[in-house]
């Protein structure tokens, strides 16, 4: 299935590894830093790391931004039961599993080639309770029981897009099915100036979820660059504070909207429904440089 790779003589580096997945070339970069952490890119864009000694490291400015939220979803250690929509490398799942023992998990992965990559270069740990679905991410979404998850995150890409049907009300209302009352709803959003995209989602969650906030980069926010920005919602208050200590402490420090701020930066976006849904934007090419 992959090409590329060779055998680890002692003291040799580690070697990139290939294969050809659905979304396009997959490719596991060793990690200069870490022995056993590893890159996963596809066509070039990077889309995870892992590092298989330490998972619950978060090599990624955004993913250790999820990381914050899902260690504020529930007391320290408690397991809990969390949905990932796109599933990468695993890399959230690995962390919950590391950070919160006897969880369960759930990973619905469109790309089964990648699935399979994964599971060969970067299996899992057998004792972890995740299981990994194939399919649509909406479609696996309809099958989780109402008020099953703790924890829902939205990290779902192709060809570095998000899927349009994946941003409407509609998708969000069913997010809110599957969550369990005062759940997390937590969506990695891709956007660039004018930031139309991202303020779009934040209208329409806020059609279905009361509680809003979202933590970024702040040349992302002042519309200055392309980049991640990581919306949280929910039924119950949020723990702004906190998130705003841990995003201005983090290694790429972050600034967190809520509130009136929130409201002003969306401004008068209008919500998307089914009918009028489209794919965010596509990243220019400098992101990949």
């Amino acid at each position: 299935m992959a090409k590329g790779k060779q055998k680890q003589g002692r003291g040799r580096a580690a070697e990139p590894i290939s294969a050809q997945v659905a979304g396009g070339l997959a490719e596991l970069v060793p990690d200069r830093d870490r022995p056993r952490g590893r890159t996963l890119l596809i066509d070039r864009a990077p889309q995870s790391h892992v590092d298989l000694d330490d998972p619950a490291h978060l090599e990624f400015a955004y993913q250790r931004r999820i990381g914050h939220i899902a260690d504020l979803a529930a007391p320290p250690g408690r397991p809990v039961q969390a949905l990932h929509l796109g599933g990468g490398a695993f890399t959230l799942a690995r962390y919950i599993a590391a950070t919160r023992p006897r969880s369960t998990q759930q990973i619905v992965e469109i790309d089964a080639p990648l699935v399979r990559f994964i599971r060969a270069e970067l299996p899992l740990d057998s004792s972890w309770r995740i299981r990994v679905r194939g399919g649509d991410a909406r479609e696996g979404l309809a099958k989780v029981p109402d008020g099953w998850a703790d924890l829902i995150i939205a990290d779902v890409f192709g060809g570095a897009r998000t899927p349009a049907h994946l941003t409407s009300t509609e998708f969000a209302a069913e997010v809110r099915r599957a969550l369990r009352p005062g759940g997390f709803y937590v969506a990695n959003l891709a956007d660039g100036p004018p930031l139309a995209h991202l303020k779009a989602q934040i209208a329409t969650v806020r059609t279905v979820f009361p509680e809003l906030c979202l933590t970024a980069d702040p040349a992302v926010l002042r519309g200055k660059r392309f980049g991640n920005a990581v919306l949280l919602a929910s039924d119950r208050e949020l723990p702004v504070a906190e998130l705003t200590r841990r995003a201005a402490t983090d290694p790429n420090q972050g600034r967190v909207e809520h509130g009136r701020a929130l409201a002003d930066f969306t401004g008068g976006a209008t919500p998307v429904t089914d009918a009028t849904a489209r794919p965010s934007p596509v990243p220019p090419p400098s992101v990949f440089e």
